[in-house]
Order: structure tokens, then C-alpha cells, then sequence
């Protein structure tokens, strides 16, 4: 009644412009003409919307039937106008042409969130250390993309695409690289124990779980998790992680993974670290899989002590038969009390075998590394600041301030403390931080850093050579702006 009313007013309203009709008409051929006009008009209407209406019921009344976007960008309906195409399941049989392309359950029940993070950095050394190569420099170091998609109530996927330095295609450094950090497809079953594939993260410590610039309080990452546990460290696998609850305020957390094993290359694990072994994403080169598992005890809400390992074979050079074993051992802690924080971690690596690197000037490579670090935070927000400007410092505002140690020793049994350069790598460095988060979210970071590197003669004095090709020494200040988006 209200389509009918309105189109009558407008009829009537046309009356008076066209004068040669309506001079001579009655009330009643007047009511005849705007009927007429009226259910023309409305029968044009219910024509228009006829096809998608009847669309949307037979979408309504099946069950589980794959749901073509309407109404996407200007493909305007993806299916052709013959009845029962409907029927007919998205896959291989289905017909068409060049609108297949938008043919995706997706486009009419979107499942996925894009989200990520950036940083952007300035560093100001005496000279190079571990990560930092250049003694003053802006730096672009990541922009990560995440994908993350509730595909069922059981079934949940997520992605991340690590973007560093610009890309492998960067101009003048080179150094930049693209690729899949991690992309798992999860099997939510019950709480105490779910399935896992993919590209996963490795469970060694905490940080290379949670490594993401906005998260960290600091620049650089652990000299520890770069080294020992060659975060970001990912691998080919799957297995299962739950929760238990062993009473009322206690809580244990685990994953247990079987994944590729780490690779031969032509540096293999020297001094330098494991880094050059980890990444067996696309195939297992070597044939030797690795177990990889991480347990943590939380007795109560604010701590939380976990032990992780990783154990598998491993092939240190393409010319050696006999393959040895790989095993990390890593401990990391987490304690909270109000404002203050203490965190840490703690790594040991035992290498058998490795007596053929590949490398003519390093035939004998460690077998034991180990290095920890432990640090401290202390979280604050002055309450003039909030007074003096509210807009820019309010309730979710925060500063840091952050006192970090860690110590590093790639050859614990100092096989390679006389090598063809002359030390071996054993670095120690100091961090003092204060940050400022005006949102949990994004954070601005200054650091200043102490390292010292040391030599089987002792500390590496300036103009040596270190295991690098030059001393990793460097101190100096760090600048560094983090976000999520």
C-alpha cells in the first residue's frame, strides 16, 4: 500500500503537465488513469526484483550449498540465468568461462582478516655489530603482512608474508628477502589437543614464537635467539598442541611436532651459528626428520617456566656419508608482579659429526654452543604527562623502561677457537631501553648498547678480525618505530 501510494502522489502530480489531457476528464476517469499508471509501474518493480529475490530463497533453502557472491564488484550475479545452476557445487564441474575467477565462497561469506606489522629504524655505531652491519643508517627492516581465517568453527588457517629490508630485489644492499614465515591449517578438536600443519614455526623458547617488532621492547632480537635457536626459525611439518589444567589456577601448555630436518649447506654449523641449516619448507632434502616439542608450566597467572627441544639427524657436508644429530635445549621464563617484568632464555646445542663443513678453511666445526639472556622491564606512566597533554597520553599509554644482558659462545668446547681467522665468536652485550607505547599496539624505542666481543687471547681489540671479517663490537644507539596495522 505504501508503493501504491506513493506512485499515485506522483502521477497526480504529473497532472498539471499535461493540461490537454486533464481539461476535459472526470473524478472518475482521473481514478481510472492513475490505477492503470499505478499498477504498470508496480508490476515493473516486481519484474526488476523478481530474479534476485528468488535467488536468495533458493540460497535460504539449501543446506550446505556452495553461496555465489551477488552483487560482487561488476560481475553482478556470477551464475548464468538457467534454472538449477544453482544446484550445482563450486568445483571442477562447474561451467563457465571468464567469470569462474569470481566464482569463490569467499566473496559472499568473507572469512579472512588481513592485518601485519612494520618497523622502521636508525642506528648510530662506533662500528658494526651483530645486527647492524652499517655503523649509521636508516633501516626498513620488515613489513609483515598477516592473513588470518576462521574457515569453520574447527577449522582455522593462518599466514605470515615476512617482507625485510625491501625485498630480494632492494637496490645497492641486496641483503633484502621475501618469504612465507609461517602458514598453518589448524584442526580445533578439544582444547587439550588439536592437529597442526604446514610451515610452523619452531617451538624452541618463547621468542621465536612471539618475535614481532611491536611486541618486543627492544630494537635488536636476542643475540641467543639468533644464534643458538636461529630464530626466525621455521619448518615443513605437523603435529598436535593443547592446554591442560591441572587445578584451578594452574595451567600447561604444549606442542609436539614432526617436521623436515635441518639441511646440509656449503657453510654448514660453524662458529657463525646454526642459521645456515635451518629452513627445510619446500622438501627434506636430506631425508631425516626431526622431532620439535615445548612444554610450559603456568602454577599461577603472571608466571610461566617451559622447556623446549629439537632433535634430528643431520648431514654436515654433501661429501660426508655419515650423518650425526642435531639436539637444542632451551629453558625461557616469564615472572610479572605489577609493573615489573623479568623474562629470559637460556639455549644449548650439541652437534656430533661436525667435522666437514664444506669449507677448506673450517674443516672442524663446534660441537657445543650455548647462550642465554635475561631481562628486565619496568612499566610506568606518569600521571602529569596524562594532565598536561590527555590526547597524547591517556589510560592505554605506557613507557618502559628495559635493562637487558645476554651472552653468546658458539664453541663451548673451543674447537674452533684457532680458526683461518683467528677467533672464535664469543659476544656479550648490555641494552639499556625506554619506550614509549601511546597505544599497546605501536611503539617508539631508544636503546644504547655495550657489546664486547671476545677472542681465545681475550677481548678482540679495535682493527682485529673477528669470525665475520671485522670486529662485531660496535656500540652506540638504536631508534626504532614499531606498529601493528
Amino acid at each position: 500500500m505504501r508503493i501504491r501510494s506513493i506512485l499515485g502522489a506522483l502521477v497526480i502530480a504529473s497532472l498539471p503537465a499535461m493540461p490537454a489531457l486533464a481539461v476535459d476528464m472526470t473524478p472518475e476517469d482521473i481514478k481510472r488513469m492513475v490505477d492503470e499508471a499505478v499498477n504498470k509501474r508496480i508490476q515493473e518493480h516486481e519484474r526488476h526484483e523478481s530474479s534476485a529475490e528468488r535467488v536468495m530463497e533458493k540460497k535460504e533453502g539449501q543446506a550446505g550449498a556452495v553461496q555465489y557472491p551477488v552483487a560482487t564488484g561488476p560481475i553482478t550475479d556470477i551464475r548464468v540465468g538457467r534454472k538449477g545452476e544453482e544446484n550445482v557445487p563450486l568445483g571442477f564441474g562447474s561451467t563457465g568461462s571468464g567469470k569462474l575467477i569470481y566464482a569463490k565462497p569467499f566473496l559472499s561469506a568473507p572469512k579472512a582478516t588481513v592485518g601485519g606489522y612494520a618497523d622502521v629504524m636508525y642506528n648510530n655505531l662506533s662500528r658494526q655489530n651483530l645486527d647492524n652491519p652499517s655503523r649509521n643508517t636508516f633501516g626498513q627492516q620488515r613489513m609483515v603482512p598477516f592473513i588470518y581465517a576462521d574457515i569453520t568453527d574447527h577449522i582455522k588457517f593462518a599466514t605470515e608474508i615476512e617482507i625485510e629490508r625491501g625485498g630480494p630485489n632492494a637496490p645497492q644492499t641486496g641483503d633484502g628477502s621475501m618469504q612465507i614465515e609461517f602458514a598453518q591449517l589448524d584442526y580445533l578438536i578439544h582444547e587439550a589437543i588439536n592437529l597442526r600443519a604446514g610451515i610452523l614455526l619452531m617451538p624452541i623458547g618463547k621468542f621465536n614464537l612471539l618475535h614481532d617488532s611491536p611486541l618486543n621492547d627492544l630494537v635488536d632480537r636476542p643475540m641467543v635467539s639468533r644464534i643458538i635457536i636461529p630464530s626466525t626459525w621455521f619448518e615443513a611439518g605437523a603435529g598436535i598442541y593443547g592446554t591442560l589444567y591441572p587445578s584451578s589456577l594452574s595451567k600447561i601448555d604444549y606442542e609436539l611436532y614432526a617436521v623436515n630436518g635441518m639441511s646440509q649447506t656449503a657453510g654448514g654449523i660453524t662458529d657463525l651459528g646454526v642459521r645456515n641449516a635451518r629452513n627445510s619448507v619446500s622438501r627434506d632434502r636430506d631425508d631425516n626428520k626431526a622431532i620439535v616439542g615445548r612444554v610450559a608450566f603456568s602454577p599461577m597467572l603472571g608466571i610461566e617456566v617451559a622447556g623446549s627441544g629439537y632433535h634430528g639427524a643431520y648431514k654436515p657436508s654433501a661429501g660426508t656419508t655419515d650423518a650425526g644429530t642435531i639436539n637444542i635445549v632451551a629453558l625461557d621464563w616469564t615472572l610479572q608482579r605489577g609493573p615489573f617484568e623479568v623474562i629470559g632464555e637460556s639455549a644449548w646445542t650439541r652437534i656430533s659429526n661436525n667435522n666437514a663443513t664444506g669449507v677448506a678453511s673450517r674443516g672442524i666445526g663446534p660441537a657445543g654452543m650455548h647462550g642465554y639472556y635475561i631481562q628486565g622491564n619496568y612499566h610506568f606512566m606518569p600521571d602529569f604527562l596524562k594532565q598536561w597533554a590527555p590526547s597524547h597520553f591517556t589510560d592505554a599509554s605506557t613507557f618502559t623502561a628495559v635493562v637487558r644482558w645476554e651472552h653468546v659462545d658458539t664453541d663451548t668446547d673451543n674447537r674452533t677457537k684457532v680458526n683461518a681467522l683467528g677467533n672464535q665468536r664469543e659476544l656479550e652485550r648490555l641494552t639499556l631501553g625506554l619506550n614509549f607505547r601511546p597505544i599497546e599496539d605501536t611503539v617508539f624505542k631508544f636503546d644504547w648498547q655495550f657489546n664486547t666481543q671476545k677472542s681465545a687471547q681475550g677481548i678482540v681489540p679495535a682493527g682485529d678480525l673477528g669470525t665475520s671479517g671485522s670486529p662485531m663490537n660496535g656500540n652506540g644507539f638504536l631508534i626504532q618505530a614499531a606498529t601493528y596495522f
